[in-house]
């Protein structure tokens, strides 16, 4: 339901912080899994996906850091990384006006290859807001967004809202600094308005990359990577974009052809049983990297080539239990702790 706007509070501000964190981290292996089921990996589409996964990295950072200075550490569990039906974590695209769902059908939000269900459901994450930066209608549900770009108006304006709560220097990590040599650390160094200053251009990097760019627009000179990018002006739905084009002209990559589950042999299952293993230890690490407790992440290579080799047995990759194992929805799986006041 709507909220007044005297009706944010901490809490709320918390509760956003992590569903921000959820969404980021969800992003990850999705994409990973896509760009590795393409056989040719010099084809020009695995670059652009490992550009975005990888500033979705970044932006998992970030939002931790704006977390730590809220006083709120973001916690990365398996139970998140849920890839079922159309369903993508805390967004509702039947809320945006456009309800761009209409133009990128089919879509998927399970784990594949790269193929037009796939492309058209990263087109749609990455889907510009149709109002960018406008005051949004704040949300007691976090599921109830139309897109990523309204769910960080609510954050900033909240953040606007609540400065007086802000903490600098505390937990704060940031591991690409060799990517954006333009940019100061984005980190929150600062209490209050100063804090709020620094906050702001940490969810401007988020906006301007992908989650909120206008559809045509190139991205601010500073937060273009400047190492390994391909194409460093263009934001992630800009990239998505091209790959989407690609598959309407019948010139999609190669991918690597995937069996039935249910002929699925005990190896493969030890791939998946590998995989789903160091996946949850890799949560670990990504929970620790964002709470300030370390600044690497030793299984990143792991978990790709672990997706790598279940693709080249014609396995899809499985990060967490299938549902049917469930006792919980999809909105249960994704449902934010409520913080302590």
């Amino acid at each position: 339901m709507r909220l007044a706007i005297g009706d944010w509070d901490i809490r709320h501000m918390h509760t956003h912080l992590q569903a921000a964190a959820n969404l980021e981290a969800w992003t990850i292996p999705y994409y990973l899994s896509a760009m590795l089921s393409i056989v040719e990996p010099q084809d020009e589409a695995c670059p652009l996906i490992r550009s975005v996964a990888n500033q979705e990295m970044l932006h998992l950072q970030l939002v931790g850091n704006i977390a730590n200075a809220f006083g709120y550490r973001p916690l990365i569990t398996p139970d998140i990384f849920v890839y079922e039906g159309t369903t993508i974590p805390h967004l509702d695209f039947d809320l945006d006006p456009s309800n761009p769902a209409r133009r990128f059908s089919p879509y998927s939000a399970e784990i594949g290859p790269l193929d037009e269900q796939r492309i058209n459901a990263m087109c749609l994450i990455e889907f510009p807001e149709w109002d960018t930066g406008g005051e949004p209608d704040y949300r007691d549900d976090v599921n109830e967004y139309g897109s990523i770009g309204e769910f960080y108006d609510a954050l900033w304006h909240g953040a606007q809202q609540l400065e007086s709560h802000i903490v600098g220097g505390v937990n704060q990590v940031y591991w690409f600094e060799e990517f954006y040599p333009e940019l100061a650390p984005l980190v929150v160094r600062s209490d209050g308005k100063d804090g709020l200053d620094e906050m702001e251009q940490l969810m401007e990097v988020i906006r301007d990359q992908g989650e909120a760019a206008t559809a045509q627009g190139d991205i601010p000179v500073p937060f273009r990577n400047t190492l390994d990018d391909p194409s460093p002006a263009q934001s992630h739905y800009q990239k998505f974009m091209d790959i989407r084009d690609r598959f309407l002209g019948g010139d999609g990559p190669e991918i690597y052809p995937v069996k039935d589950p249910s002929t699925y042999t005990s190896d493969d299952q030890d791939l998946l049983a590998t995989l789903g293993r160091d996946f949850t230890a890799f949560t670990d690490e990504i929970t620790n990297l964002i709470a300030g407790r370390t600044d690497e992440l030793k299984l990143m290579e792991t978990i790709g080539l672990d997706i790598l080799a279940c693709w080249k047995s014609g396995v899809t990759p499985r990060f967490t239990k299938p549902m049917a194992s469930r006792r919980q929805g999809l909105r249960a799986a994704w449902a934010v702790p409520q913080p302590s006041a």
